[in-house]
């Protein structure tokens, strides 16, 4: 009885030591979970959004070669980094990519890019779960064009536009007032004598500048996004040029409505070509708040080379459009591109097409766009030269149609029938015309030469008359076999 206390004793003196050492065990697990969270949440990566709107599969693919062109994805072994897949062959697309710093060492943020090509306005609840009130000021948006079609920016712009301000109109009230607190923050980012540089950094300003107040036309159509606008294959400049005959007045041209229109939306624009080196990293990092700790990459606008434009958000003006070339209306063009997006959405295509062009000899408002549009307005400045007169005549701008109606067979028939007997009496009547026109000649040639005569045994004897008295001869000798030929003679 004694051995069995002891024992007891013992076994509750020893849970008590026990239940001391684990409550000292679990104040250092604790101690040791925080800390480890504190550099967990230090080294965890800024996350921002891109969304890629327009171009094709492999223009989106090739705009993030040139996005993320460093050195991970030239040697995809460097520090057992693989390059993400890129998804972007049906309907919303996705990939990421990591920004390193200068040093290709550290990871500065991760980008994940959504990918669309069409502007289907079925598409629309595709982009709405991306735009929330905690992703909306970590997301840039980008519109693709192509040099190889400068004629239909407009029309792309537009239709994309539309699509955007569908899906923004139907988030909720939270995600606006987030867009809206965005956009008064972006006004101020990037501006001459601002306090904000565009990655969102402070500014120091110089002696001398001043805060610029917003222009005219500045900020009027604020997409509750920032949106940069890229012009890829810029090298497609010089071949438009050879081939139809573009003069520098057609390229000012295109840039001052890109410039106009962009301005409404406190856009930037920027050409690129995989053959240059541009500073496309530098603006869209810098759209997204993704600065170097170790090289800060200037970024200065260029308006004066035609295949290197680079105009960053809030440097743009009015004045500025002006100066490129004279005699463009900007004002204008900035109304017009306001009536466009008035338009409801879907578009109503012109004549039935893709949207890609109409008929410049038509009036506008035949081909269902609104009076003043800009974008009616640059597609009769900017065309395709390239069609041949027929297309130009019958007014069938749509060069990408697939599918073409055909004609019943017993039509075509019976209409080549009416081709082929109006041919044949026209044959008929050149032939009569030809044979009376040989004859009339002959008779001619017969009075301006007059009889053929030769000599013959010292007489001179007709060819004419010869030849009828042979001709007399062989007749009577045929049909009379006994007569002789002194007779005929005689």
């Amino acid at each position: 009885m004694t051995a069995n206390s002891n024992r007891f004793s013992t076994y509750t003196t020893a849970s008590v030591g026990t239940g001391s050492d684990g409550k000292k065990d679990d104040q250092k697990r604790d101690m040791w979970s925080s800390m480890l969270d504190t550099v967990a949440s230090g080294k965890r990566l800024p996350e921002k959004n891109l969304l890629v709107l327009g171009g094709s599969v492999d223009s989106q693919r090739e705009f993030l070669e040139a996005l993320s062109s460093n050195d991970v994805r030239r040697n995809p072994d460097r520090n057992h980094h693989k390059v993400p897949p890129i998804a972007n062959s049906f309907a919303l697309g996705y990939t990421y990519y990591n920004v390193l710093d200068a040093d290709q060492e550290d990871i500065l943020a991760r980008i994940s890019l959504y990918l669309l090509t069409s502007p289907a306005p079925s598409f629309a609840s595709l982009l709405k779960p991306l735009l929330t009130p905690q992703s909306i000021p970590n997301t840039l948006i980008v519109i693709l064009l192509d040099w190889s079609q400068p004629w239909q920016w407009m029309r792309q712009l537009q239709e994309w536009l539309l699509l955007l301000r569908t899906v923004i109109m139907s988030l909720s009230i939270e995600c606006k007032e987030t867009m809206e607190e965005s956009m008064i923050s972006w006004r101020d980012r990037g501006r001459t004598g601002g306090s904000v540089n565009l990655d969102g950094t402070g500014a120091v300003a110089a002696e001398g500048d001043v805060a610029l107040p917003l222009g005219p036309g500045e900020w009027e159509d604020a997409l509750g996004l920032p949106l940069c606008v890229v012009c890829q294959n810029s090298e497609r400049i010089d071949y438009l040029e050879k081939t139809q005959a573009w003069k520098e007045e057609k390229f000012d041209l295109v840039l001052q409505y890109l410039r106009t229109v962009l301005l409404r939306h406190g856009a930037s624009l920027i050409y690129t070509s995989p053959s240059m080196t541009s500073p496309l990293q530098t603006l869209i990092h810098a759209s997204l708040g993704i600065r170097s700790l170790l090289k800060r990459a200037p970024l200065k606008a260029n308006v004066i080379d035609r295949d290197k434009i680079v105009v960053p958000p809030n440097w743009d003006s009015w004045g500025k459009v002006r100066v490129l070339r004279d005699g463009f209306d900007v004002e204008t063009v900035s109304e017009g591109w306001a009536i466009d997006l008035d338009q409801p959405f879907p578009m109503e295509k012109p004549n039935g097409m893709n949207g890609a062009s109409y008929d410049v000899n038509k009036d506008t408002s035949e081909m269902g766009e609104p009076e003043g549009s800009a974008v009616a307005l640059y597609e009769e400045q900017v065309q395709d030269s390239s069609l041949d007169a027929l297309q130009l005549a019958q007014g069938n701008r749509d060069t990408n149609k697939l599918e073409y109606p055909s004609v019943d067979t017993q039509a075509f028939l019976a209409s080549q029938l009416e081709r082929l007997e109006l041919q044949k009496k026209a044959d008929d009547k050149a032939g009569k015309e030809n044979s009376f026109a040989q004859g009339v000649t002959d008779d001619m040639i017969s009075d301006h030469i007059g009889p053929v005569q030769f000599n013959m045994g010292g007489i001179q004897v007709d060819a004419d008359d010869m030849v009828q008295r042979l001709k007399v001869c062989s007749f009577f000798s045929d049909s009379l076999p006994g007569v002789s030929k002194q007779a005929i003679d005689r």
